[in-house]
């Protein structure tokens, strides 16, 4: 029982570290401001945008055999093939990866050392990574046992300090008009579902790695740690949302949110607080490269029997990243932003769908709502005007309904008439 608790704390903590990198360090002061004395209302809707779907992505990959297909399972074979490996790679080192070193270097290093020169700093930043995530079995051990702790421990310095001494008062009325519509579209808009069902390859090999390899044990072991990663970042989130609150009647919504992040953490502590965001981002976005990096290089070490070992992988992966970081977080965010939305829609109909899969016996219900989204997506990328006529659009979800709908149809489809 010691050792089971020991495991699930364990990849609780990885499963936290690699879901909270830079971008979810600066979502939550700036919507915390946006809300000012509601700022509770707006976190309650990041944490459904966000860390709900980040969770159930990994607990519904789970339940599946394959975890490369994971969600995308009842999807059919080359549509998971196709949908993972496209999704694995904007995951990986065409976007995230190499934006966590872009973020480090803009956020930490060029502040204190401007003579610094970038691709010296990737360079080493990948050397780090490869070196932490070459040995597969090991990177729940090294990001459980030290890096994220480390991270929790100067987070909760932060956010104690904030609490005891807030920078200012609440503003009484909120600076966007629906609050929680807000927090759940910014928590949306992290993609950390999508993250998430690249996150749980690595989870999954772990947790069957660890002795848990009937399908019941896993979800078991996965939803207790995916408690333990919620908890986590639940704490964190609200504390940040609870930092930007306390900053609403001194800034508003003209400012950016990196900047906004950087005035809290001076008002908090002064000259030092660069030096302290320097060491949270560093940490974040390190701990989120280890792990994506890992879960890429067992994805496409599976997909080819082992014939490309996994430290090839990882080699490659950090090299491609090196160069690609060098281009800057505003370039990597312009050129992944329409390959992501086009597929989020997919993914997160996938893990809602997949969350219930034991009581949807027809393939259809999957196959006809993800072809749907995927449609919504295309659309949505070509800006086409019907998707801000369907019903809530306003929100970012135009593709609900149809998708919905869909799924629905699906049902009535006998599973022989589209495999």
């Amino acid at each position: 029982m010691q050792k089971q608790t020991k495991n699930m704390l364990m990849i609780g903590f990885m499963m936290f570290s690699t879901f909270f990198g830079a971008g979810n360090l600066i979502f939550p002061p700036y919507l915390g401001m946006e809300a000012g004395a509601q700022w509770y209302t707006g976190f309650f809707g990041f944490l459904i945008g966000d860390v709900t779907l980040a969770i159930l992505a990994i607990i519904a990959t789970c339940k599946f055999e394959d975890a490369n297909k994971g969600v995308l399972t009842r999807g059919g074979n080359l549509f998971a093939i196709i949908i993972s490996s496209v999704m694995i790679l904007c995951v990986g080192p065409f976007v995230c990866i190499p934006r966590t070193a872009s973020t480090v270097y803009e956020i930490s290093i060029q502040p204190n050392f401007p003579q610094f020169h970038s691709i010296l700093f990737s360079i080493l930043f990948f050397i780090v990574v490869f070196i932490l995530a070459v040995r597969p079995t090991k990177v729940v051990d090294y990001v459980g046992k030290f890096l994220t702790p480390a991270l929790l421990l100067v987070l909760a310095c932060m956010i104690i300090k904030g609490l005891i001494s807030p920078i200012g008062g609440f503003a009484p009325v909120p600076k966007i008009e629906t609050v929680f519509a807000e927090g759940l579209m910014q928590g949306y808009q992290t993609l950390d579902a999508m993250g998430g069902t690249v996150v749980a390859i690595l989870v999954m090999a772990t947790i069957v790695e660890k002795g848990y390899g009937e399908k019941n044990a896993r979800v078991k072991v996965a939803t207790q740690a995916g408690i333990v990663a919620g908890i986590a970042l639940m704490v964190v989130y609200g504390g940040l949302c609870f930092l930007g609150g306390t900053a609403s009647e001194q800034y508003d919504i003209s400012i950016a949110s990196t900047t906004l992040l950087v005035e809290i953490t001076k008002s908090l502590f002064g000259k030092i607080g660069q030096v302290i965001l320097a060491i949270i981002v560093t940490l974040a976005c390190l701990t989120t490269a280890i792990g994506l990096t890992s879960s890429t290089a067992q994805y496409f070490s599976s997909m080819t029997n082992n014939k490309i070992k996994y430290s090839w992988i990882v080699a490659i992966v950090c090299v491609f990243s090196t160069v690609i970081s060098n281009f800057g977080v505003t370039t990597i965010v312009n050129l992944s932003v329409p390959i992501l939305n086009l597929l989020y829609p997919t993914v997160v109909t996938m893990i809602v769908l997949s969350t219930f899969t034991d009581y949807i016996k027809n393939d259809n219900v999957f196959k006809a709502a993800a072809y749907m989204a995927i449609l919504m997506g295309i659309l949505d990328m070509l800006h086409v005007g019907i998707m801000t006529k369907l019903p809530l659009s306003q929100f970012g979800f135009a593709w609900v309904v149809p998708v919905a709908i869909a799924g629905i149809i699906g049902r009535f489809i006998p599973n022989n008439l589209l495999s």
